[in-house]
């Protein structure tokens, strides 16, 4: 167990240290601008005012944020957050739910909790913008994009040059296959066949992204879903969950071919994939990792941090802030090897820091 705490905190000194490095070389963005699509793992406001019990703008989110609870499902900040840092934003791109004005120019972040690729994940919990509308949203910024830079055509232009994030995939385990109970996909597929239709369609939201101008688009993995706290709980053990990480790295190893695959059709543009499974591979190695920081609420929503309680006050050393979100610090150590890979499986063909500076995607 030493040696565990050693490597968890030798790993948070050093993401410190490069974070520390980006504030005194900090400049102008390396992108002119940041999409951000996705689920709770990047939501930062969208569910707020839904019909839902999928929601964090209430206390003890939101507890080392400058701004308090703002419907960001972890203590302080998201991976959206630490990347828009990373590519030396001044600022957090703003959610679809409240981004006016010019201010869309530099990005919206589209993300909202629960969501999913198929459009019924996550709806036991009530209203969520699964992907398809995520894209919908996006034609409503194009055509104020359109309108602020005087046609489509210059809208999609500068679209080119901007990076679109994409990270999604979880709710349609955690919030569909994995509930038998509710949802009947596990009894309609195999984990293979359930892996192999959701990359079909997760593929042709990810066309429409491209025909609406994306041209640098890093995709995230999925974590091991099979360690969070949730399944440990469904499962009554300690340990990961086997069978439930298997049926991920099938989504996985699908996405990953989807790269080579969009790249190959696309040569004008540049997809990544981003190993968010090797990524989370502290979770085997340190216990403290797989327990919530928060109390969590055993009824609706299940699994998140009960509303006015006091979270743990270690909160640098853990993983999980509540039964299914990171801590800040998990997030910051995930970004930051995302946009800069420690090792050669972190991304493919290349990490977020190689991808924006690809000039030759450009449109000229």
């Amino acid at each position: 167990m030493a040696s565990c705490v050693k490597i968890w905190l030798i790993t948070i000194a050093i993401t410190f240290f490069v974070f520390s490095l980006k504030i005194l070389v900090e400049g102008a963005p390396q992108v002119p601008c940041y999409f951000i699509f996705g689920d709770s793992l990047l939501d930062n406001g969208n569910n707020n005012d839904l019909d839902t019990a999928a929601k964090a703008n209430y206390a003890p989110y939101g507890v080392d944020f400058r701004d308090g609870p703002t419907g960001r499902f972890t203590n302080g900040r998201n991976t959206a957050d630490f990347l828009a840092e990373l590519l030396d934003f001044d600022h957090y791109i703003p959610p679809f739910a409240s981004a006016e004005g010019s201010e869309i120019l530099e990005g919206v972040n589209y993300a909202s909790g629960s969501a999913g690729i198929r459009n019924d994940s996550g709806s036991h919990l009530g209203d969520r913008i699964y992907l398809g509308r995520q894209l919908e949203n996006h034609q409503v910024t194009i055509s104020r994009l359109a309108d602020l830079l005087g046609n489509t055509t210059s809208a999609k232009k500068h679209l080119n040059k901007c990076l679109f994030i994409v990270g999604i995939g979880s709710n349609d385990y955690i919030n569909n296959y994995l509930m038998p109970e509710t949802y009947p996909s596990s009894h309609l597929y195999t984990p293979s066949e359930y892996a192999t239709a959701l990359i079909e369609q997760y593929s042709q939201h990810l066309r429409t992204l491209y025909e609406d101008g994306a041209r640098k688009v890093a995709l995230f993995g999925l974590g091991r879903i099979g360690c969070i706290p949730d399944e440990l709980q469904k499962h009554n053990t300690r340990r990961c969950v086997g069978s439930t990480n298997d049926a991920i790295q099938l989504f996985n190893s699908n996405l990953k071919s989807l790269v080579d695959n969009l790249n190959t059709n696309f040569p004008d543009a540049k997809f990544t994939y981003i190993n968010m499974y090797s990524i989370s591979s502290l979770i085997d190695i340190f216990s403290v990792l797989n327990r919530p920081c928060c109390e969590v609420s055993e009824s609706m929503p299940e699994g998140q941090c009960v509303a006015g309680e006091t979270p743990c006050l270690l909160r640098g050393i853990y993983f999980f802030y509540d039964n299914f979100h990171p801590t800040e610090i998990a997030n910051m150590i995930a970004t930051n090897r995302a946009y800069n890979s420690v090792l050669p499986s972190d991304a493919y063909p290349m990490d977020i820091r190689h991808l924006v500076r690809n000039n030759k995607v450009y449109d000229e």
